[in-house]
Protein backbone atom coordinates (compact mmCIF):
# COMPACT_ATOMS: atom_id res chain seq x y z
CA UNK A 1 0.00 0.00 0.00
CA UNK A 2 1.48 3.32 -1.14
CA UNK A 3 -0.12 5.55 1.52
CA UNK A 4 -0.06 3.33 4.59
CA UNK A 5 -0.68 5.27 7.82
CA UNK A 6 -0.81 8.64 6.07
CA UNK A 7 -3.49 11.19 6.97
CA UNK A 8 -5.14 12.70 3.89
CA UNK A 9 -7.46 15.71 3.84
CA UNK A 10 -9.58 16.12 0.71
CA UNK A 11 -11.63 19.27 0.17
CA UNK A 12 -14.60 18.82 -2.10
CA UNK A 13 -14.42 15.18 -1.12
CA UNK A 14 -18.11 14.40 -0.77
CA UNK A 15 -18.70 13.43 -4.39
CA UNK A 16 -17.22 13.20 -7.86
CA UNK A 17 -13.46 13.14 -8.24
CA UNK A 18 -12.90 13.95 -4.57
CA UNK A 19 -14.89 10.95 -3.43
CA UNK A 20 -13.13 8.65 -5.89
CA UNK A 21 -9.76 9.80 -4.57
CA UNK A 22 -10.92 9.31 -0.98
CA UNK A 23 -11.95 5.73 -1.71
CA UNK A 24 -8.65 4.91 -3.40
CA UNK A 25 -6.57 6.54 -0.67
CA UNK A 26 -8.30 4.34 1.89
CA UNK A 27 -7.50 1.28 -0.23
CA UNK A 28 -3.87 2.45 -0.23
CA UNK A 29 -3.80 2.53 3.57
CA UNK A 30 -4.48 6.20 4.31
CA UNK A 31 -6.76 7.62 6.95
CA UNK A 32 -8.98 10.07 5.07
CA UNK A 33 -10.87 13.18 6.08
CA UNK A 34 -13.58 14.29 3.66
CA UNK A 35 -14.08 18.06 3.88
CA UNK A 36 -16.96 19.71 2.08
CA UNK A 37 -19.46 22.54 2.22
CA UNK A 38 -22.11 19.83 1.81
CA UNK A 39 -21.61 18.46 5.30
CA UNK A 40 -24.51 15.98 5.26
CA UNK A 41 -23.22 14.52 2.00
CA UNK A 42 -19.68 14.48 3.37
CA UNK A 43 -20.89 12.53 6.39
CA UNK A 44 -22.75 10.08 4.19
CA UNK A 45 -19.70 9.56 2.01
CA UNK A 46 -17.48 9.16 5.05
CA UNK A 47 -19.83 6.58 6.56
CA UNK A 48 -19.95 4.62 3.31
CA UNK A 49 -16.20 4.48 2.67
CA UNK A 50 -14.78 4.47 6.20
CA UNK A 51 -13.50 8.04 6.41
CA UNK A 52 -13.94 11.04 8.71
CA UNK A 53 -16.03 14.06 7.70
CA UNK A 54 -15.71 17.75 8.44
CA UNK A 55 -17.53 20.80 7.12
CA UNK A 56 -15.72 23.65 5.41
CA UNK A 57 -16.51 26.70 3.33
CA UNK A 58 -13.19 27.38 1.61
CA UNK A 59 -14.34 30.87 0.62
CA UNK A 60 -14.20 31.83 4.32
CA UNK A 61 -10.85 32.03 6.08
CA UNK A 62 -12.38 31.40 9.52
CA UNK A 63 -14.00 28.19 8.23
CA UNK A 64 -10.68 27.00 6.80
CA UNK A 65 -8.93 27.62 10.09
CA UNK A 66 -11.68 25.82 12.02
CA UNK A 67 -11.38 22.85 9.67
CA UNK A 68 -7.60 22.70 10.07
CA UNK A 69 -7.91 22.74 13.86
CA UNK A 70 -10.68 20.12 13.86
CA UNK A 71 -8.69 17.75 11.65
CA UNK A 72 -5.62 18.17 13.82
CA UNK A 73 -7.60 17.45 16.98
CA UNK A 74 -9.46 14.45 15.55
CA UNK A 75 -6.88 12.64 13.42
CA UNK A 76 -3.53 14.36 13.90
CA UNK A 77 -1.05 15.86 11.47
CA UNK A 78 -2.09 15.98 7.80
CA UNK A 79 0.40 14.31 5.46
CA UNK A 80 -1.54 14.80 2.23
CA UNK A 81 -3.77 17.71 1.24
CA UNK A 82 -5.92 17.48 -1.88
CA UNK A 83 -7.43 20.83 -2.85
CA UNK A 84 -10.42 19.54 -4.75
CA UNK A 85 -13.14 22.08 -3.88
CA UNK A 86 -14.24 24.07 -6.90
CA UNK A 87 -17.14 25.62 -8.78
CA UNK A 88 -17.91 26.32 -12.43
CA UNK A 89 -19.96 28.88 -14.26
CA UNK A 90 -19.96 30.37 -17.74
CA UNK A 91 -21.41 33.40 -19.45
CA UNK A 92 -20.69 35.64 -22.43
CA UNK A 93 -18.36 38.53 -21.60
CA UNK A 94 -21.25 41.01 -21.56
CA UNK A 95 -23.10 38.94 -18.93
CA UNK A 96 -20.29 38.27 -16.44
CA UNK A 97 -21.24 39.68 -13.04
CA UNK A 98 -19.02 40.87 -10.23
CA UNK A 99 -20.73 38.44 -7.87
CA UNK A 100 -20.02 35.43 -10.06
CA UNK A 101 -16.43 36.56 -10.65
CA UNK A 102 -15.91 36.84 -6.90
CA UNK A 103 -17.56 33.48 -6.19
CA UNK A 104 -15.39 31.55 -8.63
CA UNK A 105 -12.15 33.22 -7.55
CA UNK A 106 -13.04 32.98 -3.86
CA UNK A 107 -13.52 29.21 -4.05
CA UNK A 108 -11.21 28.08 -6.86
CA UNK A 109 -8.23 30.32 -6.07
CA UNK A 110 -8.52 32.10 -2.73
CA UNK A 111 -9.90 29.01 -1.02
CA UNK A 112 -7.17 26.80 -2.43
CA UNK A 113 -4.41 29.20 -1.42
CA UNK A 114 -5.59 29.76 2.15
CA UNK A 115 -6.39 26.08 2.70
CA UNK A 116 -2.84 25.33 1.59
CA UNK A 117 -1.52 28.05 3.88
CA UNK A 118 -3.35 26.62 6.89
CA UNK A 119 -2.30 23.01 6.29
CA UNK A 120 1.22 23.72 5.02
CA UNK A 121 1.93 25.75 8.14
CA UNK A 122 1.07 22.74 10.24
CA UNK A 123 3.14 20.47 7.99
CA UNK A 124 6.16 22.74 8.43
CA UNK A 125 5.70 22.80 12.20
CA UNK A 126 5.44 19.00 12.32
CA UNK A 127 8.67 18.69 10.34
CA UNK A 128 7.67 15.52 8.50
CA UNK A 129 7.22 16.93 5.00
CA UNK A 130 4.04 16.29 3.07
CA UNK A 131 2.22 16.37 -0.24
CA UNK A 132 -0.19 19.00 -1.57
CA UNK A 133 -2.19 18.29 -4.73
CA UNK A 134 -4.05 21.16 -6.37
CA UNK A 135 -6.82 20.65 -8.89
CA UNK A 136 -6.60 22.76 -12.00
CA UNK A 137 -8.23 21.83 -15.33
CA UNK A 138 -7.52 21.69 -19.03
CA UNK A 139 -9.40 25.01 -18.91
CA UNK A 140 -6.36 26.41 -17.10
CA UNK A 141 -4.18 25.61 -20.11
CA UNK A 142 -6.24 27.57 -22.67
CA UNK A 143 -9.03 30.05 -22.96
CA UNK A 144 -12.51 28.95 -23.92
CA UNK A 145 -15.33 31.11 -25.26
CA UNK A 146 -17.82 32.16 -22.56
CA UNK A 147 -15.65 30.55 -19.85
CA UNK A 148 -13.29 33.46 -19.18
CA UNK A 149 -13.60 33.51 -15.40
CA UNK A 150 -13.35 29.77 -14.81
CA UNK A 151 -10.39 29.44 -17.19
CA UNK A 152 -8.65 32.29 -15.38
CA UNK A 153 -9.16 30.64 -11.99
CA UNK A 154 -7.68 27.37 -13.19
CA UNK A 155 -4.72 29.12 -14.82
CA UNK A 156 -4.14 30.80 -11.47
CA UNK A 157 -4.09 27.37 -9.80
CA UNK A 158 -1.26 26.26 -12.10
CA UNK A 159 0.71 29.40 -11.24
CA UNK A 160 0.08 29.06 -7.50
CA UNK A 161 1.16 25.42 -7.69
CA UNK A 162 4.47 26.50 -9.21
CA UNK A 163 5.09 29.22 -6.65
CA UNK A 164 4.09 27.17 -3.61
CA UNK A 165 6.03 24.20 -4.90
CA UNK A 166 9.25 26.16 -5.16
CA UNK A 167 8.78 27.68 -1.72
CA UNK A 168 7.75 24.59 0.22
CA UNK A 169 10.07 21.94 -1.18
CA UNK A 170 12.78 23.14 1.22
CA UNK A 171 10.50 21.71 3.92
CA UNK A 172 10.12 18.49 1.87
CA UNK A 173 6.54 19.41 1.06
CA UNK A 174 5.87 18.56 -2.56
CA UNK A 175 3.24 20.74 -4.22
CA UNK A 176 1.93 19.52 -7.56
CA UNK A 177 -1.30 19.70 -9.51
CA UNK A 178 -3.63 17.69 -11.70
CA UNK A 179 -5.40 19.15 -14.73
CA UNK A 180 -8.32 16.89 -15.63
CA UNK A 181 -9.95 17.06 -19.02
CA UNK A 182 -13.66 16.46 -19.53
CA UNK A 183 -14.70 14.18 -16.66
CA UNK A 184 -18.24 12.88 -16.27
CA UNK A 185 -19.10 14.07 -12.75
CA UNK A 186 -22.00 16.00 -11.19
CA UNK A 187 -20.13 19.23 -12.07
CA UNK A 188 -20.20 18.31 -15.76
CA UNK A 189 -23.98 18.06 -15.60
CA UNK A 190 -23.91 21.75 -14.66
CA UNK A 191 -21.47 22.46 -17.49
CA UNK A 192 -23.65 20.60 -20.00
CA UNK A 193 -26.76 22.52 -18.94
CA UNK A 194 -24.96 25.85 -19.35
CA UNK A 195 -23.70 24.92 -22.81
CA UNK A 196 -27.26 23.89 -23.67
CA UNK A 197 -28.42 27.34 -22.59
CA UNK A 198 -25.81 29.36 -24.45
CA UNK A 199 -25.39 27.19 -27.55
CA UNK A 200 -29.01 26.17 -27.99
CA UNK A 201 -28.26 22.47 -27.62
CA UNK A 202 -30.40 19.72 -26.10
CA UNK A 203 -29.32 18.49 -22.67
CA UNK A 204 -26.63 15.84 -23.03
CA UNK A 205 -25.51 16.91 -26.50
CA UNK A 206 -22.42 18.81 -25.35
CA UNK A 207 -21.30 15.86 -23.22
CA UNK A 208 -21.66 13.56 -26.21
CA UNK A 209 -19.69 15.87 -28.48
CA UNK A 210 -16.82 16.55 -26.08
CA UNK A 211 -16.53 12.85 -25.28
CA UNK A 212 -16.36 12.02 -28.98
CA UNK A 213 -13.61 14.62 -29.47
CA UNK A 214 -11.29 13.20 -26.79
CA UNK A 215 -8.43 11.32 -28.50
CA UNK A 216 -8.90 8.42 -26.08
CA UNK A 217 -12.44 8.08 -27.41
CA UNK A 218 -14.63 9.02 -24.45
CA UNK A 219 -15.14 11.39 -21.57
CA UNK A 220 -13.18 10.53 -18.49
CA UNK A 221 -14.72 9.25 -15.28
CA UNK A 222 -13.67 10.03 -11.72
CA UNK A 223 -11.68 6.81 -11.39
CA UNK A 224 -9.49 7.87 -14.33
CA UNK A 225 -8.01 10.58 -12.06
CA UNK A 226 -7.24 8.54 -8.96
CA UNK A 227 -4.05 6.89 -10.20
CA UNK A 228 -2.38 10.27 -10.66
CA UNK A 229 -3.67 11.40 -7.26
CA UNK A 230 -2.15 8.33 -5.58
CA UNK A 231 1.12 8.74 -7.45
CA UNK A 232 1.55 12.41 -6.52
CA UNK A 233 0.69 11.65 -2.89
CA UNK A 234 3.19 8.80 -2.63
CA UNK A 235 6.95 8.51 -2.20
CA UNK A 236 7.14 7.66 -5.91
CA UNK A 237 6.68 11.40 -6.59
CA UNK A 238 9.23 12.72 -4.08
CA UNK A 239 11.38 14.28 -6.84
CA UNK A 240 8.45 15.91 -8.64
CA UNK A 241 7.99 19.54 -7.67
CA UNK A 242 5.68 22.34 -8.89
CA UNK A 243 4.26 20.39 -11.84
CA UNK A 244 0.67 20.11 -13.09
CA UNK A 245 -0.07 16.76 -14.70
CA UNK A 246 -2.62 16.58 -17.51
CA UNK A 247 -5.03 13.66 -17.09
CA UNK A 248 -7.32 14.21 -20.03
CA UNK A 249 -7.22 11.35 -22.53
CA UNK A 250 -4.88 13.31 -24.81
CA UNK A 251 -6.99 16.48 -25.06
CA UNK A 252 -4.13 18.86 -24.35
CA UNK A 253 -0.36 18.52 -24.63
CA UNK A 254 2.00 20.75 -22.69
Amino acid sequence: MKLKDKVALITGGARGIGRAIAERYIEEGARVVVADLLLDQARQTADEIGAEAVGVDVSQLASIQEMAAAVSDRVGDVDILVNGAGVFNMAPLAEITEADFDRQFNINVRGLLFTSQAIAGRMVAAGKGGKIINFSSQAGRRGEARVAVYCATKAAVISITQSMGLELIKHRINVNGIAPGVIDTPMWDVVDALFAKYEGRPIGEKKRLVGKAVPYGRMGVANDIVGAAVFLASADADYIVAQTLNVDGGNWMS
